[in-house]
């Protein structure tokens, strides 16, 4: 097991889905690391930001001299320094679906993010979406379903145990709590509502809202 020197630069717990994501991969597996938090929204945010990465955005993960500056990528470093720890399924043609789930996570649901961003205490259902995010809502809901049902037998979680691929989809249950608590319309049996449920009572989602709270009353 390597010597850790990681430190992972996360924006406000209450927004930042993308700091969300690796954040849960680290603490999940029990990697140790130094959280650097930058307060977004602010005036000086940017230059926070470059502080840190030229990318200017968050999470960004420092190993030595070395950045890391995109969620997924720190997600895949983090699981190539950390062999022993399952962060993708063992099982191949599982670990395949699992990062082609991750992949389309990264890449789509555009719709989904612009209308309904990552607000994590927020209540804000809406009756009614545009085509687009009703679509992506579907898509989720689906895969949610497929996984479950394919490969997570074995435990609560899309693969059995907890992946990257939890993590990655964390903020979409966040979202669906805050904007779309009733996802019946969009297809579900009522695994997607108890997988929304599963994902609120990790222990890591918990310590990421406790600490959220506290970061919200200092503001």
């Amino acid at each position: 097991m390597p010597e850790s020197t990681l430190s992972l630069v996360i924006g406000n717990k209450i927004w930042s889905s993308w700091s969300l994501r690796p954040w849960l991969v680290l603490k999940h597996f029990q990697i140790p690391f130094e959280e650097i938090s930058v307060k977004l929204r602010q005036s000086d945010s940017k230059t926070a930001l470059l502080a840190h990465s030229p990318a200017g955005k968050v999470p960004v993960l420092r190993d030595g001299d070395m950045l890391i500056w995109d969620s997924l990528a720190i997600i895949e470093y983090v699981a190539d320094l950390y062999p022993d720890r399952p962060v993708w399924p063992r099982d191949r043609i599982a670990r395949g679906v699992a990062r082609a789930m991750c992949a389309e996570m990264h890449a789509g649901f555009q719709q989904l993010r612009e209308v309904c961003p990552m607000d994590l205490f927020a209540s804000k259902p809406m009756t009614a979406f545009p085509e687009g995010v009703e679509h992506n809502i579907r898509r989720i809901v689906q895969s949610f379903r497929d996984c479950r049902t394919d490969y997570g037998r074995d435990g609560p979680f899309l693969f059995g145990s907890f992946t990257a691929a939890d993590a990655m989809y964390a903020p979409v249950c966040s979202r669906f709590r805050t904007y779309v608590p009733d996802l019946r319309s969009f297809g579900d049996d009522g695994t997607a509502k108890a997988y929304v449920e599963t994902i609120f009572a990790t222990p890591e989602m918990e310590l990421w809202a406790t600490a959220a709270r506290a970061e919200s009353a200092l503001d």
